[in-house]
């Protein structure tokens, strides 16, 4: 699903929204949660997931092309953590696919 599918959704769900409002909400809020990111904030919407930051500490790699050793610095990279209703829904559902497979093979 894309931003733009997104926004299609929200506009189809509330008539009273137009295509344009409802363009605004979802930049609005994922502006929101990348800001807060930005600032090293964590981000909890209760029954879908949390949003936090986290720390990959300094590394030596290797250069793939040429077997080289190079330092790789620390970085600080998003991550999401599904809550328990979206994880439960989400197995649910791929359950009752293979299910429906199974019954049609």
């Amino acid at each position: 699903m894309t931003r733009s599918d997104i926004v299609e959704e929200l506009a189809n769900r509330f008539p009273q929204l137009t295509h344009r409002d409802a363009e605004a909400a979802v930049r609005a809020i994922l502006d929101a949660i990348g800001q807060a990111m930005v600032r090293g904030h964590r981000i909890e919407i209760r029954g879908f997931g949390s949003f936090t930051i986290n720390r990959r500490p300094p590394r030596i790699g290797r250069n793939p092309r040429s077997g080289e050793s190079v330092a790789i610095p620390e970085k600080r990279v998003p991550h999401f953590k599904p809550g328990k209703a979206l994880r439960e829904a989400v197995d649910e559902r791929t359950e009752a696919l293979k299910q429906q497979s199974r019954q049609s093979a």
